[in-house]
């Protein structure tokens, strides 16, 4: 029998607040444990929560890039439920009436664009951070309180494919909105990961499996495969796929069960009675929409139509907005987008990469990429030597035409030095003489190398080139 998956995410993003959702107390990742707390986030009996406007912000832009409607009217609700990370043993979240409503993301996955309906974004304060040792746990409560989102898509994809498609493209709009960094290794991104299978055919789908807490894209691909393959075989096997919980063991490669899935009524939701409900105007909503900056499909596109830019340039060069970000200053100091192009997909990424560092450390600026571009398109010096120059600014930093002048690496292009080597040349490769004269243009290649090996490449290349077709057609 064939059968069919089908893939919901619920997608918790951290949001770029100073201080977190009902308290004054900062956000800082890496913080001391347990040193940016107050008797809100504590949970102590008495505080009172207080709402954080900019959050509130936050979440309504995510919205209107995700295509969501704002609510005018929303409310605050308690999830209750009795665990470490929640001291007071409910989180403030949002239940029937959240900030945001409907809304969709296209995304292009293997060579086809595919729409993603997504249900709701709803605002909500984060949980402490447990981290498990020999013999008990430890909870950090910095993380407690801090302002989160959830954006839950409609149960719409069927495959591993599908949901990283989606979850890089919600990555990409979240950074480019200044919503959120989502680096998932500090736990600003995760997602909850529901899974089903049914026959093809059937129109019920089938009992729904939640992974939790995945904060790594090739971890929930990992999990997708494992999850599909496992319910198939216990459909296939006469089973019944319980609907739970799961968790996934990121060293064996496979989910777990954790618990029995809880529904909505297990959570006991009931309105908060210590916060005022939300009202946001049409007025306001179109300030906000007024506000939001382009996005990395805008961008793509713009890389190619005003800039000339191949689509895999623009693809590569917009999958991360710092790097995307750095090529648009480098773009305020020079005209030449392919060259600055090159260089960032080429030598920059390669490096940077090499030593594990962010574009946004490196020597390389880009007020230097453009000068090192302006020698080369000077020719001034070779691209050869403009990699290599580029290389030594990025390891040890310096102005690129003081490096030029210091190590000799300018071109040559006077014809008297160039001829010298150009008759040295023919002189001593009659071989490749005859081929060039009998029909053979390839070999005039061989004389430009040797041109080339004498001069210790700092020869014009074009100069030469043009010298020795003058002088072998004469």
């Amino acid at each position: 029998m064939e059968y069919e998956a089908t893939i919901g995410l619920e997608t918790h993003i951290m949001q770029k607040t100073g201080t977190k959702m009902f308290c004054s107390c900062r956000h800082e990742y890496g913080a001391a444990p347990n040193t940016h707390v107050c008797p809100v986030c504590l949970g102590y009996p008495g505080a009172l929560p207080v709402l954080n406007e900019k959050a509130i912000e936050l979440c309504c832009k995510a919205g209107l890039l995700l295509g969501c409607a704002i609510n005018p009217y929303s409310k605050w609700d308690r999830k209750n439920y009795f665990y470490p990370d929640m001291a007071k043993n409910y989180q403030i979240s949002q239940y029937d009436q959240p900030l945001c409503l409907g809304g969709q993301l296209e995304v292009e996955v293997d060579g086809a664009m595919k729409t993603f309906a997504i249900e709701r974004i709803h605002q909500e304060e984060n949980a402490a951070k447990n981290t498990h040792v020999a013999g008990g746990s430890l909870v950090d409560y910095n993380r407690a309180g801090t302002a989160l989102m959830e954006i839950v898509s409609e149960p719409c994809m069927h495959s591993a494919a599908d949901a990283l498609a989606y979850m890089n493209a919600l990555k990409q709009i979240m950074q480019y909105g200044g919503i959120s960094d989502c680096d998932q290794e500090k736990g600003q991104m995760r997602s909850d990961v529901n899974v089903s299978v049914r026959p093809v055919g059937q129109k019920e789908l089938g009992a729904k499996v939640e992974i939790k807490n995945m904060n790594s894209f090739a971890f929930i691909e990992q999990a997708i495969g494992y999850e599909i393959d496992r319910q198939i075989a216990v459909l296939e096997g006469g089973g019944r796929v319980a609907q739970e919980t799961r968790g996934f063991d990121a060293d064996r490669g496979e989910t777990f069960t954790q618990r029995t899935k809880e529904d909505a009524h297990d959570y006991r939701y009931f309105p908060e009675p210590d916060l005022m409900p939300v009202k946001i105007s049409a007025e306001q909503v179109e300030r906000w929409r007024a506000e939001l900056p382009e996005l990395p499909a805008q961008r793509r596109a713009r890389y190619v139509s005003e800039l000339g830019l191949p689509e895999y340039d623009a693809g590569v060069l917009t999958s991360d907005k710092a790097v995307s970000d750095w090529f648009e200053e480098a773009m305020r100091h020079t005209d030449n987008a392919k060259a600055v192009s090159n260089f960032i997909m080429g030598e920059m990424l390669r490096l940077l990469s090499g030593q594990g560092t962010a574009i946004s450390e490196s020597q390389v600026t880009p007020e230097k990429l453009a000068a090192i571009i302006a020698l080369i398109d000077a020719k001034t010096i070779s691209t050869s030597a403009g990699k290599q120059v580029f290389e030594i600014v990025f390891n040890e930093g310096g102005d690129p035409k003081t490096i030029v002048e210091a190590k000799g690496m300018a071109q040559v292009s006077d014809d008297s030095a160039l001829e010298g080597w150009a008759d040295e040349a023919i002189a001593n490769n009659p071989k490749s003489v005859e081929e060039y004269k009998a029909g053979k243009q390839g070999a005039i290649n061989f004389l430009m190398g040797q041109v080339m090996k004498a001069s210790k490449g700092k020869a014009n290349p074009g100069a030469v080139m043009q010298m020795l077709k003058q002088k072998l057609d004469a």
